[in-house]
């Protein structure tokens, strides 16, 4: 049940293989985790976070920038309250999905979908104006945590809002310990910043909140808020009653309970950070 990232950004022609497609490939894969209680779960409450931000931002619609947005899991929620969503993917696949999934909602005039690298965003996206970005599961593959993420604010206004995501490095030693019971590994987790996926193949970096708030205030942000996602969830062994109706309802209710609750954000599987932009 582990967390599975989005596509990272662009390599050099050079560098084999193509990363798009082989986020392309395991788009199957990804689709069933994404309908799984964990997977709901990671969307309900980066969705509940946000919404308690954007309702303090703005009354009306707003310009929301997606990057890393595979297939619209975040998107589409937000489009489906109103606001104009733009998603940002290198994977055409991921990016066919979104827009199949924005028609069948009856969003498509919400939602667009732009296949772009996020450090050579196309003019119309690079020069600023969104009121928020979303930056969900991309460190993970950044080899420059703090340049990914001057990126990815370039594009937001002053005074925006800016979420990122990603997974939470304290959590690895529990995770391992709890769902693989391999002590060692856990131990040797503790001193490690990488981890493996196997539904994408990748080594990926691990990062925490509070290494990723000092490069958000670095950059010029504000009122760092600290989310965490699934503090619960990924500690429960019986994976099969987490598809019960009930149970399901009742663990999202402590889910939610929990995500901005010291200290159990620290070791949630993932970490949610959303930011002001300074003026």
């Amino acid at each position: 049940m582990p967390e599975t990232p989005k596509p990272p950004k662009t390599t050099e022609a050079s560098e084999a293989p193509d990363p798009a497609q082989k986020f392309d490939r395991a788009m199957s894969v990804w689709k069933e985790w994404q309908e799984a209680p964990w997977g709901r779960l990671r969307y309900a409450i980066a969705e509940a976070n946000l919404v308690r931000h954007c309702e303090a931002l703005s009354d009306g619609p707003l310009r929301v920038l997606d990057l890393a947005g595979g297939d619209g899991g975040d998107a589409v929620r937000l489009a489906a309250r109103g606001h104009h969503v733009t998603i940002v993917d290198l994977a055409p696949a991921m990016l066919e999905a979104a827009a199949g999934r924005a028609r069948e909602a009856g969003l498509a005039d919400l939602v667009d979908c732009v296949e772009a690298d996020v450090d050579r965003l196309p003019a119309g996206l690079a020069g600023g104006g969104f009121d928020v970005v979303l930056c969900h599961n991309l460190l993970a593959y950044a080899d420059d945590a703090r340049h990914t993420l001057g990126a990815a604010l370039a594009p937001l206004r002053p005074d925006g809002l800016f979420s990122v995501m990603a997974l939470n490095r304290h959590s690895q030693p529990l995770t391992v310990a709890v769902r693989e019971t391999d002590l060692p590994a856990a131990v040797a987790a503790l001193d490690s910043d990488r981890a493996g996926t196997r539904m994408f193949g990748s080594t990926l970096t691990l990062h925490t909140a509070e290494e990723v708030t000092r490069h958000l205030t670095g950059l010029g942000c504000r009122d760092v808020r600290h989310y965490g996602v699934r503090s619960v969830c990924d500690h429960l062994v019986d994976d099969a009653r987490k598809y019960e109706p009930a149970f399901y309802a009742e663990l999202e209710r402590l889910e939610l309970a929990l995500t901005d609750r010291h200290p159990y954000m620290h070791t949630a599987r993932l970490f949610q950070l959303i930011a002001r932009k300074d003026g």
